[in-house]
């Protein structure tokens, strides 16, 4: 069921889509993170978004 309220869809997808990926052992971390919650390795990429 999709979400119809605009204000709800830009939250969920910035709870769903901002987030940091560990390049090491794949782990999600919040955008502001310096290094990765799990390894401690500090090669992060921000998360991959479909362009429109």
């Amino acid at each position: 069921m999709p979400v119809v309220d605009i204000e709800k869809r830009r939250l969920a997808q910035h709870y769903l889509l901002y987030k940091k990926v560990c390049r090491t052992c794949g782990a999600t971390n919040p955008m502001n993170a310096k290094k990765c919650r799990k390894c401690k390795n500090k090669d992060l990429r921000p998360k991959r978004r479909k362009k429109q």
